[in-house]
């Protein structure tokens, strides 16, 4: 079987090593058990994480050990990482719930059966430390002046930096001694931006067990401005159907830039490399291929096949011209709230396809918004129940964004 190392390193995943040499030559003769923390500070993951639990698959494809491991413990701090405030303190019970959250959703991606992957919460030890012990046995071994240096510690020292934060490296690095110990874990994985807390555990290992680990970062889902992916006007790109149906996941994926569509089929599918390198060859409109494909292939991992073929379903239909299948995004609206006549702006903002009345008044005067294919040239246009007599009323804005409304 080839080497998982060189698989990520194909597909452009990798992009910091702590020893290229001995991870390559670890990882193509033995099985590990390797750990990528998910700190739970939403009832969600989103899809940055979802590049994460790609690579967990890539491991366990090559029959490597995930150890997911959800932040039970350091949820109560909060990692400072690419932050430039400090993150809202949660209760113990909304921590508790995001991490059930997390468990559903990795699972869709790894397979938990039979031990072949494992899900440990930090709670079960960071919860029980009694302080001055940590601090005598964990903080003696980290040298504030080094840790000051961090990239994760940098841009917040502009700003403050809370000493609640300054102990999240030591946690995380108390993590990885933890799992090497419990469970012979070799390796911790995570971000790029994980870097300075991966080492700071791979130290701790070295210096209270002599044991040597390893660290691994992967490529951040960036675009190619550089500028994180995941983000629409709504928000993050969660992986909760309630929170980004379906169809609104699949879309995304498929308005990605042409610059992007190719690299991020690398990254987040599993569709063979020769495929790709054929795909590579393509540009302008034949790109569109492209991105339905990977819109197809995301989408069914995370919500599964079925979801997947109803997305794709719809969009070809509204971009066929059809604009009334059964799959597409769908509002409703009571026949009293509209009762004689509902402005255009208003009813649009009520049902939250756009975000502002102004928003839409600039989309008005950009002939960007249609109502049943007829360009809206009128601001104060009155929506009657005649806009709803082919089964519901085709609102679309731009290109791509479109939602079916009807009565109730």
């Amino acid at each position: 079987m080839e080497n998982v190392f060189d698989v990520l390193k194909e597909r452009g995943l990798i992009a910091q090593t702590t020893h290229e040499d001995e991870i390559r030559e670890l990882l193509g003769k033995e099985k590990i058990s390797f750990y990528i923390g998910f700190d739970p500070t939403a009832d969600s993951l989103h899809v940055g994480h979802f590049l994460q639990m790609v690579v967990m698959r890539h491991m366990q494809n090559h029959g490597h050990r995930p150890i997911a491991l959800v932040g039970g413990g350091t949820g109560h701090i909060g990692d400072p990482t690419g932050r430039t405030d400090m993150r809202q303190m949660m209760t113990t019970e909304t921590i508790e719930h995001n991490c059930e959250c997390f468990k559903k959703q990795l699972g869709s991606i790894v397979d938990f059966s039979d031990g072949k992957a494992i899900m440990v919460n930090n709670a079960d030890w960071l919860l029980k430390l009694n302080y001055v012990d940590f601090i005598r046995d964990i903080g003696s071994c980290f040298s504030v002046n080094q840790m000051l240096t961090a990239e994760c510690f940098k841009q917040r020292l502009e700003k403050g930096l809370s000493f609640l934060e300054f102990n999240y490296m030591l946690m995380q690095s108390y993590d990885f001694l933890m799992l090497a110990r419990n469970y012979d874990c070799k390796m911790q994985l995570g971000g790029d931006d994980q870097w300075s807390n991966i080492l700071g555990g791979i130290d701790l290992n070295r210096r209270k067990d002599r044991r040597q680990v390893y660290g691994m970062t992967f490529t951040l889902l960036t675009n190619s401005e550089g500028k994180k992916m995941g983000k629409t006007a709504k928000g993050a790109v969660w992986l909760d159907p309630a929170k980004t149906s379906p169809y609104e996941f699949y879309q995304y994926w498929r308005n990605v830039d042409d610059a992007d569509v190719v690299k991020c089929m690398k990254l987040l599918t599993f569709v063979p490399m020769d495929e790709i390198r054929e795909y590579e060859k393509l540009e302008g409109s034949a790109l569109n291929e492209v991105k339905s494909r990977l819109a197809y292939e995301v989408t069914a991992l995370v919500h599964g096949e079925e979801e997947a073929q109803k997305a794709d379903a719809a969009a070809k239909s509204v971009f066929g011209g059809a604009g009334s299948d059964a799959n597409m995004p769908t509002a409703e609206l009571s026949a009293a709230e509209l009762g004689d006549g509902m402005p255009v702006l208003d009813l649009l903002s009520r049902v939250g396809f756009i975000p502002s009345k102004g928003e839409g008044r600039r989309l008005i005067q950009q002939n960007g918004l249609s109502i049943n294919d007829e360009k809206v040239a009128d601001i104060g246009l009155s929506v009657t129940e005649d806009f709803f007599k082919n089964g519901g009323l085709i609102a679309k804005k731009g290109k791509k964004s479109f939602l079916k409304i009807v009565l109730k």
